[in-house]
């Protein structure tokens, strides 16, 4: 009946609202650094299954398909995309942006991080009142490697490796204040995220593997530019298009359903 015709329609309605959630989101962050889009993955529901395919027919033969009608389709999931965005060259020496693999560390509360710890590849920072290296966040989330500067340095260099020092007046060498490391996963794709450009780890992302950046599979520290979102406008701006026509299709659906509803309703009058 066109009662199953209704609910595919309604479900994919609520899935393909789903869907528009996501690209607006990502078209909202396009000018948020580090940030990574995320694509609404579907599948489909259970089937009725009304003749089972190769059973034996009324000519003794097998039947080459059967006959199965869905019952419609869900939102299976959220897929991070963590291509890297374009490199934004700024000059400014908290600045840092990551060529490669790896994320840098910030802490966070133990309610949002595991052990204390969140993820992210937004590289805009500066210094807090304790002259402390923390994210422009209005939060102000600390580097986990927790580096403090000079109050009398008059210059900080970081280099591809995580180095960090600093030009102190009226020394001839500069002095090392600590390093950066940085983090990769396994499976980044499974990281949660928890806002403020942040990601956490979960059991599907696997544990952190920390390390000294720009050796082995750790992408290299760059010093004075950060990485902007990896929103593509034009790829999702097509996206809102097509999921604006399977809207209407699917609205189609469920205005024909009704109306044969209403004619077999009619047929004893």
């Amino acid at each position: 009946m066109s009662i199953t015709s209704l609910h595919s329609g309604a479900s994919a309605l609520s899935a393909l609202n789903t869907a528009l959630d996501v690209t607006a989101n990502n078209l909202a962050n396009v000018n948020t650094a580090g940030f990574k889009s995320s694509r609404a993955n579907f599948q489909d529901l259970l089937y009725i299954e009304k003749v089972q395919p190769g059973i034996e027919n009324a000519t003794g033969d097998r039947t080459p398909t059967g006959l199965y009608v869905g019952l419609g389709v869900k939102v299976a999931g959220t897929q991070l995309d963590f291509t890297e965005g374009s490199i934004v060259r700024t000059d400014r020496q908290y600045d840092l942006a990551i060529e490669g693999h790896g994320f840098f560390r910030v802490s966070v509360q133990d309610s949002l991080g595991n052990g204390g710890v969140a993820y992210t590849r937004d590289g805009q920072f500066t210094l807090n009142n304790e002259r402390q290296i923390v994210l422009t966040t209005d939060t102000g989330r600390r580097l986990f490697d927790d580096i403090t500067i000079p109050e009398n340095a008059i210059g900080v260099r970081i280099d591809q490796n995580g180095k960090v020092t600093a030009s102190i007046q009226g020394q001839a060498e500069p002095e090392e204040v600590g390093n950066i490391a940085t983090a990769i996963f396994v499976n980044p794709a499974g990281l949660k995220q928890i806002g403020e450009n942040l990601f956490a780890e979960t059991a599907a992302s696997g544990p952190p593997i920390v390390g000294e950046p720009g050796t082995e599979n750790f992408g290299q520290i760059l010093q004075g530019a950060y990485e902007a979102s990896n929103v593509d406008p034009t790829r999702e701006l097509i996206e809102l298009i097509r999921t604006q026509r399977a809207f209407e299709m699917n609205s189609k659906t469920i205005q024909t359903a009704d109306e044969a509803l209403r004619t077999v309703a009619n047929l004893r009058r």
